[in-house]
């Protein structure tokens, strides 16, 4: 097929090799505009725009497709689909309408749960037990589109980072899927009453409140890590908490109870498993008492 990819992030980028493997005409791909980092601010390319590039596939970074003259170079493609993955700009009703056979999305959640910018992370914080990828047709609200296939995995204890790379591996092998049965596969509408949705990350809610139970604390160090990041205080230092582990003890709300760093909960406590401080790589429990004297009764904040 003739297609269009659209995608920035490195979550889109299994899809767009799993398009070129096999075998589509992927003619121009879309990707937000470089952003500037680093020494001299010098211009950064998308991972997507990277990769596309590496392919020999022309790249376009409109900063909107709301204009006419946008819109028209995006019609004159001429493409059967576009492939939609993590883009990350609205896209117009005559964007939405000029391929074929219309825009199909990767979205990292089973929809109508979680729509919106962070499903994965979303997903664990609220201690779902499967989540997954739905391929879904586009159309102009927010991941309300109908969904053409889906694809689920268990939560268990993984990360938003462990999840984020099975599920872009997933949501690549089924739009390749999708595309190969794009004539007969048969739609499913969402049920809008079923619907919930997941808003961006701030990093302000990253900050743990040792005041809530222990497994709430757990399942939001999974769903923040690798980023933002959940976050206490500790002597003055920042300290980010990567993996926690659930332990059956009690105390005063942020109270350390030994010399493992164990921290009081509003029940039970959480240890941490992997953390981090401030300018330092990641590191595992052990390494980090090795250089750093924890006391029962110090307080985590």
């Amino acid at each position: 097929m003739r297609l269009v990819f659209m995608g920035t992030p490195d979550f889109a980028v299994p899809t767009l090799d799993a398009l070129v493997e096999a075998g589509h005409d992927v003619v121009a791909v879309y990707s937000q505009p470089p952003s500037r980092a680093g020494r001299g601010k010098k211009e950064r390319p998308s991972p997507v725009h990277a990769r596309a590039e590496e392919l020999g596939i022309e790249v376009r970074h409109p900063v909107s497709l709301k204009g006419a003259d946008e819109q028209a170079a995006f019609a004159a493609l001429e493409a059967d689909a576009a492939v939609v993955a993590a883009y990350g700009l609205l896209l117009p009703q005559a964007v939405l309408d000029a391929p074929k056979h219309g825009c199909l999305n990767v979205h990292g959640s089973l929809l109508p749960r979680w729509r919106g910018a962070a499903p994965i992370h979303r997903a664990i914080q609220a201690g779902d037990e499967q989540t997954g990828i739905t391929i879904m047709r586009m159309e102009k609200g927010l991941d309300t589109g109908p969904m053409l296939l889906k694809g689920s995995t268990p939560v268990d204890h993984k990360t938003t980072g462990e999840l984020h790379d099975e599920l872009a591996a997933m949501g690549a092998a089924l739009m390749v899927e999708a595309l190969a049965q794009i004539e007969t596969l048969e739609s499913e509408a969402q049920d809008d009453a079923l619907a919930t949705y997941a808003p961006k990350i701030s990093k302000d809610e990253a900050k743990l409140d040792f005041t809530k139970r222990a497994e709430v604390l757990e399942r939001e160090v999974r769903a923040f890590s690798p980023f933002p990041g959940s976050w206490f205080e500790l002597d003055g230092a920042r300290i980010k908490l990567l993996r926690a582990e659930l332990v059956d003890a009690d105390g005063a709300p942020g109270t350390v109870l030994d010399d493992r760093l164990t921290i009081a909960c509003g029940t039970r406590a959480i240890r941490p498993v992997t953390l981090q401080r401030a300018g330092k790589p990641a590191m595992a429990l052990d390494d980090f008492l090795r250089g750093n004297a924890i006391a029962a009764g110090m307080i985590a904040g």
